[in-house]
């Protein structure tokens, strides 16, 4: 099936007499006659429901679709997009370990990992991304477990170059991980590209509404954990909670996300609720019309901005004039996304201005939902930085982040006119 059709109909098939759509099964608990057959499920002998923490028939159909939509082997939901990003970490890394990382990820990731992952004894180095692969390499140590990146990246919509950044993490045996909400799997699949293992904040265009909280992590299926056996002890060594399974020997190609629903998910219990995974379910459905209109109103919104006298500059990548413009139609010619960056003349104060004169567009901590939004993340989200710790990670002080939703543009355009001639 193409991906249009995956997002209507993979994940679940209903047999003769069953619910057309997925049903919310708002269960803890779920019944076994025998004492047996609840025992081989402790075991992992045998595959099925006993606790919500752990697994639920709707996460499941809704992991199967995003799976599949990304051309991976198994995927997991999680609560958030940041639970996310930390399993899909936490499940191959532990004390001692090291990170690479772009440095041009979502501050809330990168908080992740110097931060909170630091204070469990897992480094992390930054990187520019647009550094040429020699420069990148030297970055690696022994004891590197993973590559980090994302997609495009959340706020300064930078395009990552997938392709060299895979050869960096396979040639020094280590999978690389992206996080690929503002692409979606409809606009790019990175496992095409080498990547190992793609999340995703289910809370942005997948849900696409602003309803539901929510994460997952895709493997491919690809990283060959054995070959690596000396990096990864939790998926190549016995586990001792588990009667001594060695994942990788057990499970093959389900063996990443098999450890880290029966491991990580049970121990740490940030599961996606069941209702939330049928939002989830019914974001996916409408996901491919909504992006296609989503870049086309960007675009133009783009554009507009491009050429309006107040503004001092514009980042969107499928702009031909962006210096990201030649990776986006390499990885993403469908188009990229619905988010931009870009700045006015004047600085904060204009910015600040601007924002509160608009009328349709509203001030909000989201992107990606189908209304349109905006932030100023130097006076919201990183506004305990100061303006040389703002540039140190990448983040202009003047930036505004704009969301452009699936309103009529020529409405979104009027609206951002009257706030520009406002200031």
């Amino acid at each position: 099936m193409k991906t249009e059709t995956k997002c209507l109909h993979s994940g679940y098939e209903p047999k003769n007499g069953e619910p057309r759509q997925v049903p919310i099964i708002q269960s803890t608990t779920f019944k076994y006659d025998t004492s047996d057959e609840m025992g081989k499920l402790f075991d992992l002998e045998s595959s099925g429901y006993f606790y919500t923490r752990l697994q639920n028939p709707t996460n499941d159909c809704a992991a199967a679709k995003i799976a599949d939509l990304e051309g991976g082997v198994a995927g997991m939901l999680t609560s958030s997009g940041q639970a996310a990003n930390f399993f899909a970490l936490f499940n191959i890394c532990e004390t001692g370990s090291h990170i690479v990382a772009s440095s041009s990820i979502y501050g809330g990731t990168f908080n992740l990992l110097g931060i909170t992952m630091k204070k469990m004894g897992i480094d992390c180095t930054f990187v520019d991304q647009a550094l040429p692969e020699e420069e990148l390499a030297k970055v690696f140590k022994p004891n590197t477990r993973a590559v980090f990146g994302e997609t495009i990246s959340n706020p300064t919509v930078s395009v990552l170059d997938i392709e060299k950044f895979a050869r960096l993490a396979h040639s020094h045996g280590v999978p690389l991980i992206i996080d690929n909400t503002f692409a979606t799997p409809v606009n790019c699949q990175p496992i095409k590209w080498g990547a190992d293992i793609v999340t995703h904040s289910t809370t942005k265009y997948i849900d696409g509404h602003g309803i539901s909280v929510g994460g997952a992590i895709v493997d491919s299926g690809n990283f060959d954990w054995m070959a690596q056996a000396d990096k990864y002890p939790g998926l190549t060594t016995p586990d001792d909670s588990y009667h001594g399974i060695v994942y990788a020997e057990k499970f093959g190609k389900l063996a990443y996300i098999t450890k880290a629903t029966a491991q990580l998910m049970r121990d740490l219990g940030s599961i996606q609720s069941p209702q939330n995974a049928f939002y989830v379910m019914n974001g996916l459905e409408s996901l491919h019309v909504r992006m296609e209109r989503h870049c086309e109103n960007a675009l133009a919104v783009a554009k507009f901005l491009n050429e309006n006298e107040n503004v001092a500059w514009v980042e969107y990548p499928d702009l031909p004039t962006d210096s990201n413009y030649e990776l986006a139609q390499k990885y993403l010619p469908k188009g990229s996304c619905d988010v931009l960056a870009f700045g006015l003349k004047g600085g904060r104060d204009k910015s600040i201005k601007f924002m509160d004169s608009l009328k349709l567009a509203t001030i909000a901590t989201h992107v990606a939902d189908a209304k349109t939004c905006l932030l100023h993340p130097a006076s919201h989200t990183h506004r305990q930085m100061t303006d040389e710790q703002l540039i140190e990670a990448g983040v202009a002080p003047d930036l505004i982040r704009l969301s452009v939703g699936l309103e009529n543009v020529d409405d979104l355009i009027d609206d951002l006119k009257q706030a520009l001639q406002s200031i």
